[in-house]
């Protein structure tokens, strides 16, 4: 296995599917974002959750040997079972409970690209990982092109697509009245992003749907990222910035005709490694790919 596909198995929690780790020792945390909102941290993508009067609502759902820990970590704010759950992007890391979710009776819903890639086999290159269909049960039932609004526990949540970022069916889900905002992995506070070129991803779809949710968020606003830890609007800045300079200087370099081994030795990202410690080589390598059009 390549070493870009082994840091991403460490950096996103899915060394467990490969037996190195035990999904027993896992704790599934919760943190109170205010207004019903909470964000849930288990081994997957983080998760965001909305308890009120009307139902649960929940935003990811990491992975299946998880479930019975997220249902734990859900009945210690609600005896309600889980109605609604909305998937930012099709990856097992943030859809391996659909099943579980499906068979107690939640709705299941997500962008349009989400079903179709759930419904056949994929293959993730820069994993060599192949994905095989999911069963009916954990498909989404309700699928939308470009933007669904639940009216829900005393707040409007918008979920909107965004352009082919992480992958072709980004969602990000943001709650007007608790000024929360789950940016799926369209955002990660933990290391550099996995442009996943196979699933339709794209850097320009990183920076403009990065653009489009600062647009509407302030200073206040609780960041739940994808991965790592809770954000705001001003790391999310500097996010966007990174990307929009690390393009750049890789536009430069494959203009200048240097492959892809002198930039990983090159100093190109010094000034962002600290900030973004992790999966460096991974995202140099996809960004050279897609700004060169090399395979």
């Amino acid at each position: 296995m390549r070493r870009s596909a082994l840091a991403f198995l460490f950096t996103f929690g899915v060394v467990g599917l490969l037996g190195a780790q035990n999904f027993d020792t896992v704790q599934v945390r919760t943190t109170v974002l205010g207004k019903g909102v909470y964000m849930l941290v288990g081994a997957g993508g983080n998760m965001g959750l909305s308890v009120g009067d009307d139902a649960v609502f929940l935003i990811d759902d990491e992975y299946a040997p998880l479930t019975p820990k997220i249902k734990a970590a859900i009945a210690a704010l609600t005896p309600k079972p889980v109605r609604f759950v909305l998937n930012t992007h099709w990856h097992f890391d943030h859809t391996g409970g659909n099943k579980d979710h499906g068979e107690a009776g939640a709705l299941i819903v997500a962008h349009d690209n989400v079903r179709k890639r759930m419904s056949t086999g994929q293959f993730i290159d820069a994993l060599q990982r192949t994905e095989p269909p999911s069963p009916k049960i954990a498909l989404p039932v309700v699928t939308f092109t470009d933007t669904v609004t639940f009216h829900i526990n005393g707040d409007d949540v918008v979920a909107f697509h965004v352009a082919p970022a992480h992958t072709d069916g980004d969602a990000i889900v943001y709650f007007r009245g608790a000024n929360v905002v789950h940016m799926g992995d369209v955002f990660v506070s933990n290391g550099y992003p996995f442009v996943d070129l196979s699933s339709g991803g794209s850097v320009h779809g990183f920076i403009a749907g990065t653009e489009r949710v600062l647009r509407v968020i302030d200073a206040r606003t609780r960041v739940i990222p994808g991965h790592g830890a809770l954000s705001d609007k001003a790391q999310l800045q500097t996010w966007h910035d990174m990307l929009v300079v690390m393009r750049e200087r890789m536009q430069k370099e494959v203009a200048a005709g240097h492959s892809i081994e002198q930039v990983l030795a090159s100093s190109i990202t010094k000034d962002y490694d600290a900030a973004w410690p992790a999966n460096r080589e991974r995202f140099l390598r996809l960004l050279y790919q897609e700004l060169s059009k090399r395979p």
